[in-house]
């Protein structure tokens, strides 16, 4: 095997917030780095087009202000741009008919969604969330816990409601109650940011700070395999382009079935079992671009009986031109979606007409992802929540590390991403350290 001349310590392959954020931890500590992304450009889900003077990201983004990503970030010397939504102008969907969105004192006792006795139990479980003990719950379901804690129907479809949009996650039946109540008590505790011209201002960030500390990106690149020694260990990549590079560390930020294809023999390792069992997190979204907002005071809806959002970015960020509304519009998807996409946009549109009737004459332009996949592995009970996921170290395959949302003990979505890139880093450092002192 012929190796390219530079032979970094560190080969990258994923661009991605994961990606490029362990490629900033490690060239910081003095490695070098090659990250290689076979899209045109670094950023995967966290992409961001823009079009006609609007930022359109992939489908709904938010940055939890509590959470790892948004620490890390800080850590890093990301300045993350944004604001906090407003709670005012929301609505309830339930059964075809809008609601007052209960947020708070005023609108739980004005709300037409609940009858006396349901705001009564309603405003007791929320007062009493931020209490509960979540690392008790991982092993229970959230059917099972909302079950064996509400009463009232409707009250039972609004929380299975809001652990949806705080999770991006449609299973009730398999999702840890202990990790969805552990990222909603996150989302009031601070709440989250939407982030003024999307979430490719991180990217263009962490990409900026990579390239400062020395890490060499190639995007439009693409790995073929990642090549090991007959001990079973990691020696390096071979590029569909027939270059080769040698080094005994690789970092795969990506999925678990694209870390499985991409090392040789891959269906022999552990991560065949990640592969096999982790059910993806999926979601059709419409995002929809408005030269005005018919309703300007309404910007936020969630189905209650019905697992769709809907909300207003550009009402709280710097996403659209001088009077233009930018809608991220959603529908949670069940691992078991049967639905057509005509019939998942054709409710979605459905949800605009009652929410903002008079969108349609106003569209600038718009973007259908009928199966976006939000996160690689639902939170589930057979994982404990978290607390199963695979380590950033691959320890069958000496010198491969994984990081994604799919790895690590600590968050989900972009949060359990950026924790994860942090402790491969913090890995892959202290065994080089370990290693020369040998």
């Amino acid at each position: 095997m012929q190796f390219d001349e530079q032979n970094p310590d560190v080969i990258i392959i994923g661009g991605g917030l994961a990606g490029l954020a362990a490629a900033v931890m490690l060239a910081r500590q003095g490695r070098s780095v090659r990250l290689f992304e076979q899209s045109h450009a670094a950023g995967g889900r966290a992409r961001t087009k823009e079009q006609d003077g609007f930022h359109l990201n992939l489908g709904p983004h938010a940055l939890y202000r509590s959470g790892q990503a948004n620490k890390i970030l800080s850590e890093l010397g990301v300045e993350p741009s944004g604001r906090v939504p407003s709670v005012s102008g929301a609505y309830a969907v339930r059964r075809g008919a809008k609601h007052t969105f209960p947020a708070g004192l005023v609108s739980m006792l004005t709300t037409s969604l609940f009858g006396l006795s349901a705001k009564l139990e309603a405003a007791r479980l929320l007062a009493s969330l931020s209490k509960i003990e979540t690392s008790k719950l991982t092993g229970v379901s959230v059917s099972e816990w909302l079950d064996a804690h509400i009463a009232d129907q409707v009250v039972k479809e609004f929380l299975m409601a809001v652990f949806r949009v705080s999770t991006y996650t449609n299973a009730p039946d398999l999702m840890s109650a202990g990790a969805a109540l552990e990222q909603l008590q996150m989302a009031f505790d601070k709440s989250v940011l939407y982030l003024d011209g999307g979430w490719q201002t991180l990217v263009d960030q962490l990409s900026r700070l990579a390239t400062d500390a020395g890490v060499i990106i190639e995007t439009g690149t693409k790995v073929d395999i990642v090549e090991r020694d007959a001990a079973g260990a990691v020696r390096g990549v071979r590029l569909a382009d027939d270059r080769s590079f040698f080094s005994r560390t690789v970092v795969i930020a990506s999925s678990p079935r694209v870390a499985v294809s991409l090392v040789e023999g891959g269906r022999e390792t552990s991560l065949a079992r990640w592969a096999d069992e982790m059910v993806a997190v999926k979601a059709a979204c419409l995002d929809v671009s408005l030269k005005d907002l018919p309703l300007p005071k309404v910007t936020f809806a969630l189905g209650i009986d019905r697992p769709l959002y809907l909300s207003v970015h550009s009402a709280t960020a710097r996403l659209a031109p001088e009077g233009g509304a930018l809608i991220h519009v959603a529908k949670y998807l069940p691992p078991e979606h049967r639905e057509s996409p005509d019939e998942d946009r054709r409710e979605l549109e459905n949800l605009l007409d009652l929410v903002q009737p008079g969108w349609r004459e106003r569209v600038v332009n718009s973007r259908f992802l009928p199966d976006m996949i939000v996160m690689n592995a639902i939170a589930t009970v057979g994982l404990e929540g978290t607390k199963q996921r695979p380590s950033p170290e691959i320890r069958d395959v000496p010198g491969l590390f994984v990081a994604g949302d799919w790895v690590g003990s600590e968050g989900l979505l972009a949060d359990a991403s950026m924790a994860s890139a942090k402790q491969a880093a913090q890995l892959i450092a202290s065994k080089q350290k370990a290693f020369v002192a040998a």
